[in-house]
């Protein structure tokens, strides 16, 4: 069986599954008297390796092992101290308070939101600072046949008609009927009534009608 040690960022490949703490600074090439850490994924905390103790290499739990540096990152113009060589979006956005509603940023990449999962190597990157922001949407909705841009994650029932006529006639006798395809997964097409709001996608189609009731 193949399996991968990280150290320190550096991926080392073994078919043995047990190494002492001492062994696995040997393979990477790290002093003795340096401690040794074990990264976990929650709920679990990381540990410190001995040089005497027996590691199970392929334990499901275990991301990497890392020796302690101060690192610092930046989130919303707070700074923090890290001692691990990686952090996960959900550690920044723990320790910045982030509104969860809210996207993460590196600000050298401004336009790209972090993903959610996965983890962030802080000694590679040119800029450890990070800001957290609603992300702005540039899509295109097809509303009666006609492009039309629009930058919000959702639309209402009422905005789809205003896009549609120019206004919405508020008299009793007008009605209107708003169906959409080519939505979002979870409910790709469907009809829109008075107070909806639904999650649109670039180039999801809306067909509106005005009916008179007389």
């Amino acid at each position: 069986m193949n399996l991968n040690i990280f150290i320190n960022g550096k991926n080392f490949e073994t078919h043995e599954v047990y190494f002492t703490g001492q062994q696995l600074k040997e393979l990477a090439g790290i002093s003795p008297g340096t401690e040794l850490y074990l990264s976990l994924r929650r709920p679990y905390e990381d540990e410190l390796i001995s040089d005497d103790q027996l590691v199970d290499i392929s334990r499901p739990e275990m991301e990497y092992f890392y020796t302690k540096k101060t690192l610092k990152f930046i989130i919303n113009g707070h700074a923090f101290n890290w001692d691990k060589p990686y952090i996960s979006p959900e550690e920044i956005r723990s320790y910045g308070k982030v509104d969860p509603e809210l996207d993460l940023f590196n600000i050298q990449m401004p336009d790209q939101p972090l993903a959610n999962r996965g983890r962030i190597d802080l000694e590679q990157l040119k800029s450890a600072e990070f800001i957290s922001k609603k992300r702005e949407f540039n899509q295109t909705l097809i509303i009666n046949g006609r492009s039309k841009p629009w930058k919000e994650d959702l639309i209402s029932f009422d905005q789809v008609i205003i896009i549609a006529f120019g206004k919405i006639d508020q008299s009793m006798t007008r009605a209107y009927t708003v169906t959409y395809s080519r939505g979002v997964e979870s409910k790709p097409e469907g009809i829109m009534v008075k107070g909806n709001e639904i999650r649109v996608k670039d180039k999801m189609i809306f067909n509106v009608t005005a009916t008179d009731k007389s």
